[in-house]
């Protein structure tokens, strides 16, 4: 029987940090998939709950979270509505988030081993926690971005600084999202520490990179640079597939997009290969 359970921990800047953990009753000491969902995204967002579904169903624990500035409040699970926390977020804010999260599946949940799957922003995020925390045993990214700054365009920085905030659209509800310059001064104050290709070059655990050809959020090329920058990782293209591997939000189905299923196979035979 496959059990979903949340739980919640103090994030960054004290905001609520919301996840669950989806595992099979029958191997409650399985090992550890900790996914770190992308920007804009959020652990309910269109199929996320088939997946975890997938991976408990396939010997598993699958543990999804809410970074902690995503704006998404606990009693709407399912939008990014708090949009004065969404727009106060930082990329080290979100790094702090992660430790925290790694930390409590680690000793808590006793996951051993631990792995990560990072979309996006999220694969950022997880590049450079796999480069630096030895608690993280593989790593998956699905789509992830090579540069922090991509989201946002460089072009954008100089009226960013001057008026303090710019706007992100969100292109399923049509609606201005607001980014504070805290974000880009976060970014330049730690462009070391936040150099996702720089992080990349470091990992010494498995790797797999997957990332769909007819992706227009972050190009192919992106995941070929990521390879490039670890020739030990391998890369897995999805042919035909968008950003987010044929779901959307909300996510009506009761199985996994086509493209979407692929990527969890690939994910499957990947980690089962770890020994």
């Amino acid at each position: 029987m496959i059990h979903q359970e949340e739980f919640s921990l103090l994030g960054a800047n004290g905001k609520t940090i919301l996840g669950d953990l989806t595992y099979d009753v029958k191997h409650t000491n399985a090992p550890l998939v900790i996914f770190v969902h992308g920007f804009k995204g959020f652990k309910d967002w269109g199929a996320h709950n088939l997946v975890a579904r997938y991976f408990a169903q396939n010997g598993y624990r699958y543990l999804k979270f809410n970074l902690s500035h995503s704006g998404v409040r606990p009693e709407k699970p399912t939008d990014v509505s708090d949009l004065e926390t969404f727009a106060s977020n930082t990329v080290s804010k979100e790094m702090t988030d992660v430790d925290l999260v790694i930390d409590y599946a680690a000793q808590q949940l006793k996951a051993k081993p631990l792995y990560l799957i990072g979309h996006s922003r999220g694969g950022g995020l997880s590049i450079l926690q796999a480069s630096n925390n030895p608690t993280v045993k593989a790593l998956i990214t699905w789509s992830a971005i090579a540069d922090f700054s991509s989201l946002w365009g460089k072009s954008r920085e100089e009226e960013w600084r001057k008026t303090g905030k710019i706007y992100v659209i969100n292109a399923r509800t049509k609606e201005q999202m607001p980014l504070n310059v805290s974000l880009l001064d976060d970014f330049e104050a730690n462009q070391e520490k936040l150099h996702i290709l720089e992080a990349a070059k470091k990992i010494n655990i498995p790797w797999l990179i997957v990332q769909g050809d007819e992706d227009v959020n972050v190009p192919f090329e992106t995941a070929q640079q990521l390879a490039s920058a670890n020739p030990a990782s391998r890369l897995v293209k999805i042919e035909g597939a968008n950003h987010v591997y044929g779901a959307s939000h909300p996510f009506t189905g009761h199985s996994l997009p086509p493209q979407l299923l692929q990527v969890c196979e690939k994910c499957l035979t990947f980690l089962n290969g770890l020994g």
